[in-house]
């Protein structure tokens, strides 16, 4: 993506989802001529058992994936809070799993700036 130039918005959004388990989620899906910031990513167990999930950037639509988080442990009826700046541009997509069967709850809030 090149440098933009001319004028653009920029807006702060946010996304959730429910039950997240060993299934690969998109918690972020880019876009061609956007630049995402990561705010926060707040991850919720709520099944009442100890998990364990993974955190990746995809730059191919999920076939060659790197690890933000990897194995991240959550306790029984915890949050974890990611609030490390992430920025992803382009058709980058943010990926979320557990490493076995879970119901984790998952927020995510970002600024999207469209330059398209």
């Amino acid at each position: 993506m090149a440098i933009p130039s001319g004028s653009g918005t920029e807006v702060l959004k946010s996304a959730v989802f429910a039950a997240v388990s060993d299934s690969q989620i998109k918690i972020l899906d880019g876009v061609a001529n956007h630049i995402y910031t990561v705010l926060s990513i707040t991850v919720c167990e709520t099944a009442g058992a100890a998990e364990a999930f993974n955190l990746r950037i995809s730059t191919d639509g999920g076939s060659n994936a790197f690890y933000i988080l990897v194995s991240q442990p959550i306790g029984i009826n915890k949050t974890f809070v990611f609030n490390d700046r992430l920025v992803i541009s382009g058709t980058h997509e943010l990926l979320i799993n557990t490493n076995s069967a879970a119901d984790l709850d998952v927020t995510i809030h970002y600024i999207d700036q469209d330059w398209s």
